[in-house]
């Protein structure tokens, strides 16, 4: 499969492909942002993936997520992107962990590893035991911070964790991560404030956000091009 990435080798030389090709990489969260990192991820030529998510496609996902379309609504989202990743490039050694990372389940996770870690998972407490667990195995994290509720895909930047400013979950996981004396996390974050969508509650009684298709995509591909 060399010949799908003699573009790429031309800009990185055989040797910066090579380092792709051996590097492994997990990508925890397949939504709107992880989709987009993952398949970037793909297309790269990194040569293992681990895909984890325990959610399934729904009607609600088809505006923005990639691994949505009519044909996998109901499936497992990292098992179809597992499966659309062994189709661009049946080389790598792709693996869909079809469940959630949480503290009940972290144990069940082997982070030693792995290159990098994307964190693209929407809970606070698990987002930061997460990436405490990538860094304490050594991992290079990069964790997306808000991307609901947002219009201007210009406004996102890649920056170390300490630097984000504006966005209200960065907010939080940065205290998180500095509480729990976490370091070396890089973030990719939006300084563009928030909106308030026109439906502040959802159907099902929780907080209710909006999304644009591009504003997530946009993070995801930032979060791929800093790995």
């Amino acid at each position: 499969m060399k010949e799908a990435f003699i573009r790429e080798i031309a800009l990185l030389g055989e040797e910066g492909f090579a380092r792709l090709a051996a590097a492994r990489v997990a990508v925890f969260g397949l939504g709107g942002v992880g989709s987009y990192a993952a398949e970037a991820l793909v297309r790269a030529g990194i040569g293992t993936l681990d895909f984890v998510d325990g959610d399934a496609v729904a009607p609600s996902n088809l505006n923005r997520q990639l691994v949505a379309l009519t044909g996998t609504i109901g499936k497992n989202k990292a098992e179809v992107m597992a499966a659309r990743a062994r189709e661009i490039n049946p080389d790598a050694q792709v693996r869909a962990i079809p469940r959630f990372f949480t503290a009940e389940t972290a144990e069940t996770f082997d982070f030693s590893g792995y290159d990098f870690v994307a964190d693209c998972i929407d809970s606070v407490p698990d987002k930061i035991l997460l990436l405490a667990c990538a860094r304490a195995a050594g991992a290079g994290a990069v964790s997306c911070m808000g991307a609901g509720n947002k219009f201007d895909a210009n406004a996102f930047r890649v920056a170390p964790i300490e630097k984000t400013r504006v966005c209200p979950l960065a907010r939080l996981v940065r205290k998180g991560l500095r509480d729990a004396n976490v370091t070396g996390v890089w973030a990719v974050y939006s300084e563009e404030e928030p909106r308030r969508p026109e439906r502040a509650e959802s159907a099902e009684g929780g907080r209710f956000i909006g999304s644009l298709s591009y504003v997530p995509a946009s993070a995801g591909l930032l979060l791929a091009g800093h790995i």
